[in-house]
């Protein structure tokens, strides 16, 4: 069979079979990546409030049911906040009662957020405490820079 017939032969198809081997290597592709949905997922159902105050920036987050171990907070170098961390769906107890779930409702899986924060966040003094199912961390302020003072010289009479 002459393959010119079914144009095989054309630049066309050859750049489209090489684009198809190398997985539009040299093309940027515009869908998001699968991880930037995963946590774009993530930081849509993790609400929260940040409050400002004159010596600290407070953020609130409500964690229904978390323990302590659950929840991760930290700081990249970058002056990025980020709280994360997993809700897992309780175990079911296997007694042979035979219950099993007719609605399920609460949320499940992981949740994060980040925050970028100001240059005057003092990353080295965070605290954070969950309580009652809501967590609050409190990053203090930086104490404003001192304002130079101007030099005096003196002026010499000759």
């Amino acid at each position: 069979m002459d393959m010119r017939i079914m144009n095989f032969d054309s630049p066309a198809f050859f750049q489209a079979l090489h684009n198809l081997v190398d997985g539009g290597a040299g093309e940027k592709s515009s869908a998001p990546t699968q991880d930037y949905v995963r946590d774009a997922k993530a930081m849509a159902s993790t609400p929260a409030d940040v409050k400002e105050y004159p010596n600290s920036y407070v953020f609130i987050i409500d964690m229904p049911g978390l323990k302590s171990g659950d929840i991760k907070v930290e700081v990249m170098e970058d002056n990025v906040l980020i709280i994360s961390g997993e809700r897992k769906r309780e175990e079911e107890e296997k007694d042979g009662g035979g219950a099993k779930y007719v609605r399920m409702e609460r949320r499940v899986g992981k949740f994060m957020r980040k925050f970028a924060l100001p240059e005057n966040a003092d990353t080295e003094a965070i605290t954070a405490i969950c309580q009652d199912g809501v967590l609050t961390v409190t990053v203090k302020k930086l104490p404003p820079p001192e304002p130079k003072k101007p030099k005096i010289i003196q002026v010499k009479i000759a």
